[in-house]
């Protein structure tokens, strides 16, 4: 009996310890806005039109970190980079439509906090997998809001849980992530907590209500004006969260990263289309050259600022580069720090390992404790294209190309330096190389360069004439909607364009949304499909299929695939089981505009079917 209540006695004082630790241990919250452009916010002191003013002062009590950078110049790589803290070519995900199975294999950072016993929660837009799915990566509360459709959660506005379910909307999607995270705020204000709080914004569809609108009045490009709302917003649930953790005393409790996942779209001309859709996202990347899509300074060089009154000095303005990586390195440093270790083995799984990370922890340096820079080196590689920063010098390539820049004296990246130095061109491109043969596939491109990022390298680097106009370009006659290749298309009509086949449903009205249909086939099952596409239809993508042993289509072959709240390109597979070969497949898509970059059948044996063969 003594050595039973020496052993409850010791238990309970593990748990007392590791409370009083957690106690002691600060919130964590990470704002992340989408195609957010280097100007934008007000503190940059780029540009007046922008108003900021509660993003200004976390930075005015923090750092603004005058060199942050993201991951990868587009949106699913670079959320992946950060929530696992690794570059996200090391498992597989360096670019939108990529496979996600290497990133659900690895351990999020939320998983590593609520492993530490930290409460984690997830706001806005997720893009690494279907919304339901994403408790399966460590958030213990989802609200999964990002456009004024319903939506994946398992709590409400007012932090109360419910069943994972689709919620129908009740505000405007940055308004309703902000009140909902604030209710979590209030809800477990005594227990340590982090927030993941991924706006939707100032990403198209351009959206912003009415409220936000008119605080930006007077002439300017409808696309700029919704841009500027669209952060209002932002700056307003900003606003909300600061002032609820003020409201219990947390505020130097709580450290805050407010970062943007990558640069501005601009098309090049910054066209002020009618409507929100695809386009220009009215956000802009001033002073620095290019857009989101490339590795220059406009595609990757973000909005990063850094808050933890009390501990960080305010009012710092950082010079040495950092990166999103940094955050979840910075966070598990702090989650794990003084948690007990027990002597035969560790009883917390996730604890992290100095090889877990591809960042550092930045607060002893936002600190004044270390005076060097974070990183000897920050790099990058996506698609075709591969980048190294040090110190100041910058070494960029695209497909063949390659150029150099001092970003001291160039930050706008518009002096090539790389024949007048080429000593240091070669240092870094050998350091860049050393570097990208670690990752997977290993070198200093995964593919090729795409027309859109050649018009951009010819344009921004290179200084010649934009290849299209400022005008919109009349439309090329459309094919006939028949035939696409050995694919039919029907109720809808089609349209070839640069990224892929365009579909959108041929008469308004009508109950029966279009499809895509391959008949004459001869897969061996289960097949395996796959599409790439990207829709602003609201419904199901679906796949139907018919056997040899079936004359007709019947209710029971057809497997409806979740796809994301978004209007960017996304991956969405599904397995078509039959033990009969399968003669004739169908894709049905939303009403709507859908663009598909490729369609891939692959049976159990036997060549793979694609979108053009």
């Amino acid at each position: 009996m003594k050595t039973m209540a020496l052993i409850l006695t010791f238990a309970l004082w593990c748990v007392a310890t590791v409370s009083n630790a957690a106690d002691s241990r600060p919130n964590m919250i990470v704002f992340y806005t989408d195609d957010h452009g280097h100007a934008d916010l007000s503190c940059q002191g780029v540009l007046d039109d922008i108003k900021t003013p509660h993003v200004d002062a976390l930075a005015k009590g923090g750092v603004l970190a005058r060199h942050g950078y993201s991951t990868a110049p587009q949106c699913v790589p670079s959320r992946a980079g950060l929530l696992v803290g690794k570059f996200q070519s090391r498992f597989g995900v360096e670019a939108n439509g990529r496979d996600l199975s290497g990133f659900n294999k690895e351990v999020t950072i939320a998983e590593r906090l609520q492993d530490a016993g930290y409460v984690t929660a997830q706001f806005g837009k997720w893009h690494l997998g279907p919304g339901p799915q994403i408790t399966d990566h460590g958030f213990q509360h989802v609200f999964n809001q990002n456009s004024g459709r319903p939506f994946a959660s398992n709590i409400t506005l007012d932090g109360k849980d419910r069943p994972m379910s689709n919620l129908p909307p009740e505000m405007y999607h940055v308004d309703g992530c902000s009140r909902a995270a604030a209710s979590l705020i209030e809800r477990y204000r005594a227990e340590p907590f982090f927030l993941y709080i991924a706006y939707r914004a100032p990403h198209v569809p351009l959206d912003a209500p009415p409220k936000y609108l008119k605080r930006f009045p007077g002439k300017m490009p409808e696309r700029r004006r919704q841009a500027l709302a669209m952060l209002s917003a932002v700056d307003d649930g900003v606003g909300l969260i600061t002032s609820t953790l003020a409201k219990h005393g947390l505020s130097e409790k709580t450290l805050i990263f407010y970062i943007g996942d990558n640069g501005a779209p601009l098309k090049i001309h910054k066209l002020d289309a009618p409507g929100g859709g695809p386009g220009w996202d009215g956000s802009l990347n001033d002073p620095l050259n290019g857009e989101k899509g490339m590795l220059s300074e406009g595609g990757m060089h973000v909005p990063f600022v850094v808050s933890w009154p009390g501990t960080i000095p305010p009012g710092q303005v950082y010079h040495h580069p950092i990166s999103a990586l940094d955050v979840a390195a910075t966070a598990a440093a702090i989650a794990y720090d003084g948690l007990p270790r027990p002597s035969h083995g560790d009883s917390l799984s996730m604890r992290p390992k100095p090889t877990d990370f591809d960042g550092v922890n930045l607060i002893p340096y936002l600190t004044g404790k270390k005076t060097t820079p974070p990183h000897e080196v920050l790099t990058w590689r996506w698609i075709a294209q591969s980048a190294i920063r040090e110190g100041n010098w910058k070494l960029l390539r695209g497909g063949e190309r390659e150029y150099l820049y001092n970003l001291e004296a160039d930050l706008e990246e518009k002096h090539n330096l790389a024949e007048k130095h080429p000593e240091i061109a070669t240092r870094l491109r050998t350091k860049l190389s050393t570097w990208a043969n670690e990752l997977d596939p290993p070198g200093l491109a995964s593919g090729e360069m795409s027309t859109a990022a050649t018009g951009y390298f010819d344009f921004y680097l290179d200084g010649k004439p934009a290849s299209q106009s400022r005008v919109k370009p009349k439309e090329t006659p459309r094919p006939t909607t028949r035939t696409i290749l050995p694919w039919q298309l029907r109720n809808g009509e089609l349209k070839r364009t640069p990224d892929g086949v365009q579909i959108r449903h041929a008469k308004q009205g009508e109950r029966q949304t279009p499809f895509l249909t391959r008949n004459g086939l001869n897969l061996a099952g289960p097949v395996i499909a796959k599409v790439v596409l990207k829709t602003t239809g609201k419904g199901e993508i679906s796949f139907a299929w018919r056997t040899s042993e079936e004359k007709e289509f019947t209710p029971g072959n057809r497997i409806s695939v979740a796809q994301n709240e978004s209007t960017d390109w996304q991956t969405l597979t599904a397995t078509l089981p039959g033990e009969s070969k399968l003669i004739h497949v169908r894709l049905h898509v939303p009403n709507g505009t859908t663009t598909i970059k490729s369609i891939e059948l692959k049976p159990t044996s036997g060549k793979t079917v694609t979108l053009a063969e």
